[in-house]
């Protein structure tokens, strides 16, 4: 019998990166592939994203909505009981041999929950990594011991998850995803770009994502301005925006941005510009601006200045293109002006990209082909502990 894979993706993000994985797998007759598209896939807010993953020639297997209406906290949290009673269904019918997951969102918790108790196994992208900002630390770690398979982007990240207690042998480097998309995608011409977002980039722009500090309290709303502040100091620049995840007070962002184009005519913004058209922006911009992980995995491949504000990103592996400033305005603004900077931006082209060499899908694929083709899963995980001095 075939093995049955569960993909989960909720986010446009997420998919983009989960891609070159899902197609490989797909060539595989002794794998039947299901995808099942929830959270911000299936809100007309934030885009149908879920869309982008048919249009891509992939079938998915179920959609299961369970996003509230708002993004408070206890919205949030209702949402993640909701995932925990459908997905325990979807499981319960299903039967998947595995589940694959990517990241540190929410939803992806409460589904590991439900794959847990149903004794799914469960091969994670990608654990070990740090964001000291956001509430996305700790669920990224919870994940990380929940599941049995581990794909981490670099070395550091692999002996942290070994250091959380997951045997050496089910821990691999692989490689950021991200950075294979970049080298193995045809992406648009500037002229394709501009016609595909409607927006002329006659000048200079920058990439611009910002999504909620979400350890913080009450200050998403003085920090989004203080970005938007230091973008009026630089009229000399275009500006596409993305806009927020689903996360507390993402909405009140993507509201503001919305106001904020309206009377901008060098901003354009989008609930989301889908993996292609994204790469594109970024193969042409001058910098990336926001505190989007992208700015520090992607980024650099390009050769670009990333400005990374304030502390979601704080803790990750970065490399030397990479601007760091406080969420201020007049931070921000110095920050964009040394991104501008001919020295900058000769050092920013030649900086290396410390996330891997753009072959993460076949290492993934070949792991995961080991493990369920030769039933070599054993729930029944023993901590590995570590020696080291206090």
């Amino acid at each position: 019998m075939k093995k049955i894979i569960s993909v989960l993706t909720a986010t446009r993000a997420e998919y983009g990166l989960l891609k070159p994985v899902v197609a490989k797998l797909l060539e595989y007759e002794e794998f039947d592939v299901r995808i099942v598209a929830t959270g911000m896939h299936l809100s007309a807010k934030y885009g149908f994203t879920y869309k982008e993953v048919e249009e891509d020639g992939f079938a998915i297997d179920e959609k299961i909505d369970i996003l509230e209406d708002s993004n408070t906290e206890a919205a949030i949290s209702k949402s993640m009981g909701t995932a925990l009673i459908k997905f325990s269904n979807y499981f319960e019918k299903l039967k998947p041999d595995m589940l694959m997951v990517l990241g540190d969102r929410y939803e992806t918790l409460a589904v590991c929950c439900a794959a847990m108790n149903a004794r799914i196994p469960i091969a994670h992208l990608y654990g070990g990594e740090t964001t000291e900002g956001a509430i996305d630390e700790a669920i990224r770690h919870a994940i990380t011991k929940m599941s049995y398979l581990h794909f981490t982007s670099t070395l550091e990240y692999r002996k942290r998850v070994i250091q959380l207690g997951e045997s050496p042998d089910r821990v691999y480097q692989v490689g950021a995803l991200g950075i294979e998309n970049i080298l193995k995608t045809n992406l648009l011409s500037k002229e394709e770009l501009e016609r595909s977002i409607q927006f002329k980039l006659d000048k200079p722009y920058g990439v611009v994502t910002f999504h909620p500090v979400t350890l913080e309290d009450n200050t998403v709303k003085e920090q989004f301005y203080n970005l938007l502040c230091a973008m009026d100091k630089h009229d000399e620049l275009k500006y596409i925006i993305t806009k927020a995840n689903a996360d507390a007070n993402g909405v009140m962002i993507n509201e503001i941005i919305d106001q904020y184009a309206a009377v901008h005519d060098n901003v354009i913004a989008y609930p989301s510009l889908g993996m292609l058209r994204y790469l594109s922006a970024l193969k042409y911009c001058s910098m990336v601006i926001g505190n989007s992980s992208s700015g520090i995995i992607e980024a650099p491949s390009f050769g670009i200045p990333t400005v990374n504000i304030g502390d979601r990103q704080k803790g990750r592996i970065q490399s030397d293109s990479i601007i760091n400033c406080r969420a201020e305005c007049d931070s921000i603004n110095e920050a964009i002006k040394a991104a501008l900077n001919e020295e900058f931006i000769k050092k920013a082209k030649r900086t290396v990209n410390p996330y891997g060499d753009g072959h993460a899908s076949d290492r993934i694929v070949n792991v995961i082909k080991e493990y369920l083709l030769e039933n070599r899963i054993n729930l029944k995980k023993k901590f590995y502990d570590i020696t080291f001095m206090c």
